[in-house]
């Protein structure tokens, strides 16, 4: 059913474009020709231009890890004579072991995914082909679908219809608002480290904007390649500095600048929200629910505000 559940959020999305245009006086069918045409066309682009490029920048950068890693163990085993008191030669063994294991089971999801491959082609070509059909047929059928399904829902749904729609205006608010983040953070992440003329630019680069889909946690996390890449390219040099400053002045101006400008009236929920929300549903449903953190807690706000607004209404009455 994932087909499904990706043609449903797609249409979702292209429902606003589609409107717009039946509004200048297209009909239904042409305008979701038309839009439908042009999501197809971006997403072949993107999939046949930008993906072989990150594949080839990920591939080079397992295969350059083993010569990372002794490059990184000659550093630490010099570290205890310099730094008798802090450091000695046990610790440094357990985390070079901790750090081989983790490497090796890194290879064996690589390895995993490259043996399933021509599975994955396979679902890629189903994807290709059912989900623009069904993003069409949702789009242009979009009454009579809503029609049916409404009719096995109950009458008296004046609570399930508040919070859908506050659900639904917010939702694509917040989605839209994402696209444009990654688009931009993605972009000039890839621009400054094409330009400071960092290994993995491209890689990096779609790292940093996919890092956006998980506010904090995804930034603290895509960090760590980043400035492993910067320190075994550059070393502790002014180089190093430079892609470090670049990269927290690209930081700091998303969540400083781009993300008010864009969420300002998308998800009204505070950080600390956002946060326990990631560590909730992502402790509940792991990766999906860390992806649909965002939407989940903006569910549960909009189910609280429709529930308390009733009882308020409720108690009026009485």
């Amino acid at each position: 059913l994932m087909p499904v559940f990706v043609a449903l959020a797609v249409a979702f999305l292209l429902d606003k474009p589609v409107n717009r245009l039946v509004k200048f006086g297209l009909g239904r069918k042409l305008a979701t020709t038309i839009i439908v045409a042009l999501f197809v066309g971006i997403a072949m682009i993107a999939i046949l231009g930008l993906m072989p490029i990150v594949w080839q920048q990920g591939s080079n950068l397992i295969q350059e890890a083993p010569n990372m890693i002794s490059r990184s163990q000659e550093y630490l085993f010099a570290l205890p004579e310099k730094y008798p008191e802090l450091i000695n030669v046990d610790q440094l063994q357990t985390l070079i072991n901790l750090t081989k294991q983790k490497v090796l089971g890194w290879g064996e999801v690589v390895l995993e995914a490259s043996l399933n491959s021509l599975s994955n082609i396979v679902a890629l070509l189903v994807y290709l082909i059912l989900v623009p059909l069904m993003v069409f047929f949702f789009l242009k059928d979009k009454k009579v679908l809503i029609a049916q399904v409404t009719r096995f829902l109950p009458k008296e749904r004046r609570l399930a219809s508040q919070v859908g729609d506050e659900m639904n205006q917010q939702i694509l608010n917040y989605v839209r608002g994402k696209i444009i983040e990654i688009i931009i953070i993605g972009a000039a992440s890839t621009l400054a480290f094409l330009f400071l003329d960092l290994r993995y630019s491209v890689l990096l680069g779609v790292l940093v904007g996919l890092s956006v889909l998980v506010p904090y946690v995804g930034a603290a996390i895509v960090t760590i390649p980043v400035v492993l890449v910067a320190l075994f390219q550059f070393g502790f040099s002014a180089e190093f500095g430079y892609v470090m400053l670049a990269y927290g002045i690209i930081q700091a101006l998303d969540g400083n600048l781009l993300v008010p400008l864009l969420f300002s009236e998308a998800v009204n929920l505070h950080p600390v929200t956002i946060i326990i929300a990631v560590i909730f549903f992502g402790g509940l449903w792991g990766f999906w629910g860390v992806f649909f953190a965002i939407p989940l807690a903006t569910l549960v706000k909009a189910i609280i505000n429709a529930w308390s607004t009733q009882v308020v209404e409720e108690a009026k009455a009485e």
